[in-house]
C-alpha cells in the first residue's frame, strides 16, 4: 500500500484527525500528510501512505493555491475568525480598489513573514500556540516566503451596518506561508484592523480540488480491497521527473543504493526496474558514477 491520497479535508477537523482516521481505515501506520491545514480551512490535503511517505518533503516543497476572503474593520488573536476579538474600527467607507490591489502587489514576491502566536511553529523546543494559550509572549522568528501570486478576484462589498469590508482573494504561495498573515499584513498596509473570514486549499503537490476524495470514499474504496480510485501510484506523483528503465547490471547497483553512469545530466531521474519505481537518483558526478542515490523507493520489492 505505497501512494498519495488526494484528501479532501472538511473544515472542522484537523489534519492530524485526518491522519488519525486513515490509519484506522487503512490499518497501515506510515501515513503522513503534506502541509497543516487549519480546522477552519477546507480543501486539499495530499496524503503520503507506505513508501511515499519519503515524498512528504518532495511535495510541500511544491507550492500551494488558496482562495479566500478578507474582511477589513476587525482584527483577532488568531488572525482569522476562531479567535477573540482584539481590535475594531468602524469603517465609514471602503478603500479604493486600487488600494486594495496596490497592497496585495507590495505583498507578492519575496516577504518576509512573521508567524502568528497561534501556530505550530517552534521556539526553544515550544510551539507557539503554546506560549499563545499560556498568555506568555516570545519573540518570533522572521521567515522568507515567496508569494507567487496574491489577487482580488471580485469587487470590495461595504457593509455599512457592520463597518467592514470584504473581497475575496487567490493567492498562489510557497510553502511555510501563512495566508492569514497575509491578510493581516494587508490590512496594516492600508492602514485597518483585517482578518482572514475564509480559506479554502485549492491546490497542493500538484493535486487540485477537483481531484480530491473524502474519507467516506477512501472507506468504501477499502471494504470493496480496491484502492485505485483513491490511491494515486508513486509513479504518478514523480510523472515530472524523467523516466530511466534500468537493465540487471544498473539494477544490482541501485537495489544496495549504488552510485551508476547515466546519459544526460537531468538534475534528478526516476529510476525504473521491471515497470515498477525503485529510486530518486540526483546528478553527483563521482568517481563511481554520476548519479547517486537521493531518495530509495520500492528497491526491496
Amino acid at each position: 500500500m505505497d501512494g498519495v491520497i488526494p484528501l479532501y479535508k472538511p473544515r472542522g477537523v484537523t489534519s492530524a484527525d485526518c491522519v488519525y482516521k486513515l490509519r484506522k481505515i487503512l490499518h497501515e501506520r506510515r501515513i503522513g500528510h503534506t502541509g497543516t491545514l487549519d480546522p477552519d480551512v477546507d480543501g486539499v490535503l495530499p496524503i503520503c501512505v507506505g513508501q511515499a511517505t519519503k515524498l512528504v518533503n518532495r511535495l510541500l516543497a511544491g507550492g500551494k493555491v488558496y482562495q479566500g476572503e478578507i474582511t477589513l474593520g476587525f482584527a483577532t488573536t488568531t488572525e482569522d475568525l476562531s479567535g477573540d476579538e482584539v481590535e475594531r474600527v468602524f469603517l465609514t467607507q471602503a478603500p479604493t480598489e486600487a488600494e486594495v490591489d496596490a497592497a496585495l502587489t507590495k505583498l507578492t514576491g519575496d516577504v518576509a513573514q512573521i508567524p502568528p502566536m497561534f501556530s505550530a511553529v517552534k521556539v526553544n523546543g515550544r510551539r507557539l500556540y503554546e506560549y499563545a494559550r499560556a498568555g506568555e509572549t516570545v519573540e518570533r522568528p522572521v521567515r522568507q516566503i515567496h508569494v507567487f501570486r496574491f489577487q482580488r478576484t471580485a469587487p470590495l462589498v461595504y457593509d455599512a451596518t457592520a463597518g467592514v469590508v470584504r473581497f475575496p482573494f487567490t493567492v498562489s504561495c510557497s510553502k511555510g506561508t501563512y495566508v492569514r498573515t497575509l491578510a493581516t499584513d494587508c490590512g496594516q498596509l492600508l492602514g485597518v484592523p483585517a482578518v482572514m473570514s475564509s480559506l479554502q486549499r485549492l491546490e497542493s503537490g500538484g493535486i487540485t480540488l477537483a481531484e480530491t476524495v473524502t474519507l467516506a470514499q477512501v472507506t468504501a474504496a477499502m471494504a470493496q480491497a480496491d484502492l485505485s480510485t483513491v490511491l494515486r501510484p508513486i509513479e504518478t506523483v514523480l510523472a515530472t521527473l524523467p523516466a530511466v528503465r534500468l537493465d540487471a547490471a544498473q539494477w544490482q547497483l541501485v537495489k544496495n543504493g549504488g552510485a551508476i553512469t547515466l546519459a544526460g545530466s537531468a538534475p534528478e531521474v526516476a529510476l525504473f526496474y521491471e515497470d515498477k519505481i525503485k529510486a530518486i537518483y540526483r546528478y553527483q558526478p563521482s568517481r563511481l558514477g554520476n548519479y547517486s542515490a537521493e531518495t530509495m523507493l520500492l528497491a526491496n520489492q
